[in-house]
């Protein structure tokens, strides 16, 4: 069998969840009458302490629609430099707001409140007008680091004092969330929005939610129409996605455990250079600096392992709901045989 650790996105539905959505009710939900989607929708923003939220196809689209939501073209959004939105949703930014990108040089995806401070421009007629500050938890080229609650709550004061809205990439929040222990309300809470996925960790087919109040989601009921994400029978994909969420999102922790483990044998082998303590929910990068990263993927491939080259000798894995334990000690001995396989250098 394919041990497949490309990403959290390759996950099928459980037979559970294939019966869920063979029997969730459904209407058209432009028209605004999907009684599943409705319930999603519902369910999330109470679950993140917010008053509303709309159902999209996709995490990109949510980041999307929320740049359009706070901002008018013209604005500048403030990134940390590897941020999705910025690094993965194809110009976007510029494309669909017509918005600046002011990035800020994180570690590992996180910055503090004195880096943004560092950035934010002087109201002065020849700079473009700052409107908004994105911030990404847990951090995809970051290795699934996961942003602090503390940093965040200092970058929200300087957000408020400023008259700047905070929006929140939370492609993996609910890692954060179990990774730290904190409620996903305690989390949003410094947020004007947010972007959840149902589709990564929580093993989902599709879609993702923005929460946040009801008048930004009013609006952003707007510009999803606009970029083409209105749905009909929605609740087809929407009662997946809350079966995930009521039924998964517990057993994310294993993920994280999974992911230390493999992080923890990876390190042991001559060749790999992986830090098992920056491995912090379920995302792991290791380096293969005497190795190309494309012809070990290419030979791990073989050996039944997928894993995803993110650079010429960093290769990605992320434990998630198709990958069992006995599964993942499987892997590094596969790892060791391809290394000592002779593969060329780069």
């Amino acid at each position: 069998m394919m041990i497949d650790l490309r990403s959290d996105t390759i996950t099928q539905p459980t037979p559970e969840m294939r019966q869920a959505i063979a029997q969730a009710p459904v209407g058209d939900d432009v028209l605004g009458d999907d009684p599943t989607v409705q319930a999603l929708e519902t369910y999330v923003a109470q679950l993140l302490g917010k008053e509303a939220a709309v159902y999209m196809p996709s995490g990109t689209m949510t980041n999307q629609v929320a740049l359009r939501v706070h901002t008018e073209p013209g604005d500048e959004v403030i990134l940390e430099a590897e941020a999705h939105i910025y690094y993965y949703e194809g110009g976007g930014p510029a494309a669909l707001s017509g918005v600046m990108c002011r990035l800020v040089a994180g570690q590992q995806g996180i910055f503090t409140a004195q880096d943004l401070l560092s950035v934010l421009r002087p109201s002065d007629p020849h700079f473009p007008r700052t409107r908004l500050v994105c911030l990404e938890n847990t951090h995809n080229r970051g290795g699934g680091r996961i942003f602090p609650l503390a940093d965040i709550q200092a970058i929200a004061e300087i957000c408020r004092d400023r008259h700047l809205n905070l929006h929140l990439d939370g492609a993996r929040f609910w890692n954060a969330c179990v990774a730290t222990g904190l409620s996903p309300a305690d989390y949003a809470a410094p947020f004007d929005t947010i972007s959840v996925c149902f589709s990564k960790g929580l093993g989902a087919p599709v879609g993702s939610a923005l929460v946040g109040s009801a008048a930004d989601m009013q609006r952003a009921r707007r510009f999803r129409k606009l970029f083409g994400g209105g749905m009909r029978q929605a609740g087809l994909l929407a009662a997946g996605a809350l079966y995930a969420l009521q039924h998964h999102y517990d057993r994310l922790a294993d993920d994280h455990a999974h992911a230390q483990i493999l992080a923890q044998s990876l390190a042991e082998i001559p060749g790999i250079q992986v830090h098992p303590a920056d491995v912090q929910t379920n995302i792991v990068v290791f380096q293969t600096p005497d190795r190309d990263a494309v012809a070990v993927a290419k030979q791990l491939d073989q050996q039944g392992v997928r894993v995803l080259p993110v650079g010429p000798h960093a290769l990605r894995a992320v434990t998630n709901l198709m990958v069992s334990r006995a599964q993942i000690q499987q892997v590094p001995e596969r790892v060791q045989a391809v290394l000592g396989s002779g593969i060329a250098l780069s």
